[in-house]
C-alpha cells in the first residue's frame, strides 16, 4: 500500500519544471507586455500629435486659435505635468532603494508617488470640468478636449497598478530582497513582482515623457 501510495520517480521535478516555465513566460509577459503598451500608446498619442499639427498648419478660416479664444488654465496645465513628472521621478528613485533590497524606502516612495498621482487625476478632472470653452469652439480645443482624457485614462491606470504593486510589496517579507527565499514558490513571487514593478516603471516614465509634451503643445506652443 506504502508502494502505490507513493509518487511516481520523476514527479516532483516534473512539476518544478512546469512551475518554471510558467514563471518564465510572466516575466517575459512583463517586460514585453510594457513595451507593447508604449507602443500602442505612441500610436494613439500620435495620432493627436498629428491633429495638433495639422490643424494648426490648416487653421482654416482661422478656427485654431480664433480672436478672443481663452484656452485651458495654463497654471493647472503646469501644476499637472509638474506632479506627473514628480511622481514618476520618486517612483524611480524608489526603484533603486527596493533593488538594493529596501522594501520599506520604496513603498514610502510609492506612497507618495501614488498620493501625487491621484492629486494630477483630480486637478485634470476640475480642469476639463471647468474649461473656458465648448469642445468644438476651435480647432486647439477640439485636439484639447480629445487628447486629455486619454492621457487621463492612462494615468488613472497607472495608479491603479501602482497601488496593485503596493499591496503584492506588503506581503513580501523584506529579507527576501536581500537573501534568497527558502522555497521556488517565495522566490518566483518576488522576482515576478520585481518584473512588473520595472514595467510599471517603464510605463509610468513614458507618461511622464507625455504629459510633459502636452504641456509644451496645449500650453507653451500653443
Amino acid at each position: 500500500m506504502a508502494e502505490a501510495g507513493a509518487p511516481a520517480p520523476g514527479t516532483v521535478d516534473a512539476s518544478a519544471e512546469e512551475a518554471g516555465f510558467y514563471h518564465e513566460a510572466a516575466l517575459n509577459a512583463a517586460w514585453t507586455g510594457s513595451r507593447l503598451a508604449v507602443g500602442g500608446l505612441t500610436f494613439a498619442f500620435g495620432c493627436f500629435v498629428f491633429a495638433y499639427f495639422y490643424l494648426r498648419s490648416l487653421n482654416s478660416h482661422g478656427m485654431w486659435h480664433p480672436a478672443g479664444f481663452k484656452g485651458p488654465q495654463e497654471w493647472a496645465g503646469a501644476v499637472i505635468m509638474a506632479l506627473v513628472v514628480v511622481s514618476a521621478a520618486v517612483q524611480y528613485a524608489g526603484l533603486q532603494r527596493i533593488k538594493a533590497g529596501h522594501k520599506g524606502t520604496w513603498v514610502s516612495a510609492a506612497l507618495l508617488a501614488l498620493a501625487l498621482g491621484l492629486a494630477a487625476i483630480g486637478l485634470q478632472v476640475w480642469q476639463l470640468l471647468n474649461l473656458p470653452f465648448f469642445p468644438g469652439s476651435a480647432g486647439f480645443a477640439s485636439v484639447f478636449v480629445g487628447a486629455t482624457p486619454v492621457l487621463l485614462i492612462c494615468v488613472l491606470a497607472a495608479m491603479i497598478w501602482l497601488e496593485i504593486l503596493i499591496m503584492q510589496a506588503r506581503a513580501i517579507p523584506e529579507i527576501s530582497f536581500v537573501e534568497q527565499p527558502p522555497t521556488y514558490t517565495e522566490a518566483f513571487a518576488v522576482q515576478r513582482f520585481q518584473a512588473n514593478l520595472s514595467a510599471f516603471t517603464v510605463y509610468w516614465n513614458y507618461l511622464a515623457v507625455i504629459a510633459i509634451l502636452f504641456w509644451v503643445l496645449f500650453y507653451l506652443a500653443a
